[in-house]
């Protein structure tokens, strides 16, 4: 960029431009390496910031991973080899330790978990979480363990913070004091992590309820507790239950089995208020078993079987919903049949089109990220210690 050109007016530009041409940039000179490496710039650059992408993670003949530019415009390629502003977080119990991922600059930070013997014997014993503080864009790791003791239920959480490089006691002052058996997802919406859970969900106020499902809420910044109780329905319903979050809000997805076929109801909390759900729309399933996916494992085709081309009235081979895109389309698994090979694609609630993005193999599941800076000024691979945590005996 030309010198007669202000550095101030340099910075306007560089600030719009996307993660990838700015690492390449890194390397033009000093001044913008100085201020692309800033951590005002990695703050600032993330707000500015809305190209997303899908990771897909499948088995074909090997473990494989791409990732996929999620906008109103690009196609899918047809060759292919836990999100918060930008990073993914990977967890292992075995390994005893978390990865907080940054896909769009490809560098990770590994935090040691302190897990101890039996909690690695016990992996229901403890449950994760992770997200990334607003205002101060920095990652934080939220560890619970559950236990009883003389018929009292513990809640033993710690908390990671990346700028302290510790684990520490959280903040909270109303840990909550019933036991409950985490379903192994979470969702981050507007600075709240959120579980969905299986506990007690009677009302206090009647009586009535039961074992059921419900939401557990930590906020990033305060570290208090919350719950979020789901409608009867859906508190209550024998069939299974997951949480997404479509355009940024949450949603619950229920799913089982009616009239023989596959139905997923999607569910989503309305102006964020617990148990004002509404119903957005169904995807039917499975109707009966079908012959064969030869006809989807080509990219980029519509799924025949209409005059219309591509559009199922009905939504079948629909096996399971794995998340949506940034345009509010369903991504679904498409399966002919429990042992056959399964196809990622989009279902559209409003047409009920579906199109393959030509991915297939098995085991797949789907992360949305934002590109973003973050990690920039981390060292890569780094493993930080246990801080000064304490808990009731």
């Amino acid at each position: 960029m030309s010198d007669n050109i202000p550095f101030e007016l340099q910075q306007l530009i560089i600030n719009k431009l996307p993660v990838e041409p700015l690492i390449r940039f890194r390397s033009v000179c000093k001044a913008w390496k100085s201020l692309i490496d800033s951590s005002d710039f990695i703050l600032h650059h993330i707000t500015k910031q809305q190209h997303q992408h899908l990771l897909v993670r499948y088995q074909d003949t090997e473990l494989k991973y791409v990732s996929i530019p999620d906008n109103d415009t690009d196609t899918f390629p047809q060759n292919t080899a836990s999100d918060s502003h930008g990073l993914l977080c990977l967890f292992g119990y075995f390994d005893r330790k978390a990865i907080i991922w940054n896909p769009s600059i490809r560098k990770a930070v590994d935090v040691a978990l302190h897990l101890l013997d039996r909690d690695v014997e016990e992996m229901s014993a403890i449950f994760l979480g992770f997200g990334v503080c607003v205002g101060t864009r920095d990652p934080k790791i939220v560890k619970i363990r559950i236990k009883r003791k003389e018929g009292v239920v513990l809640w033993q959480v710690e908390v990671f913070t990346l700028s302290t490089r510790v684990w520490r006691s959280a903040h909270s002052s109303n840990l909550p004091s019933k036991f409950v058996r985490f379903g192994g997802e979470q969702m981050v919406v507007d600075l709240v992590v959120y579980w969905h859970v299986n506990g007690d969900v009677r009302d206090r106020a009647d009586g009535e309820g039961g074992y059921g499902n419900l939401i557990v809420s930590f906020d990033l910044t305060s570290e208090e507790f919350g719950e979020v109780k789901l409608p009867d329905r859906l508190a209550n319903t024998p069939c299974g239950l997951c949480m997404f979050k479509p355009r940024e809000s949450l949603a619950a997805i229920e799913g089982g089995l009616e009239d023989s076929k596959l139905v997923y109801h999607v569910w989503a909390m309305k102006d964020g208020v617990p148990k004002l759900f509404e119903k957005l729309f169904t995807i039917s399933g499975h109707q009966g078993r079908m012959d064969s996916l030869a006809d989807f494992l080509h990219p980029l085709t519509k799924i025949p079987g209409s005059a219309t081309g591509g559009h199922t009235p009905d939504g079948s081979l629909v096996s399971s919903v794995l998340g949506f895109r940034k345009t509010g389309e369903a991504l679904v698994e498409l399966q002919a049949h429990p042992c056959s090979i399964r196809t990622l694609a989009t279902y559209d609630p409003y047409s009920k089109a579906i199109n393959n993005l030509g991915v297939s193999g098995r085991h797949i599941s789907v992360y949305s990220y934002t590109e973003t800076l973050l990690l920039l000024d981390q060292p890569d691979i780094t493993n930080y210690k246990k801080g000064n945590a304490t808990f009731p005996n």
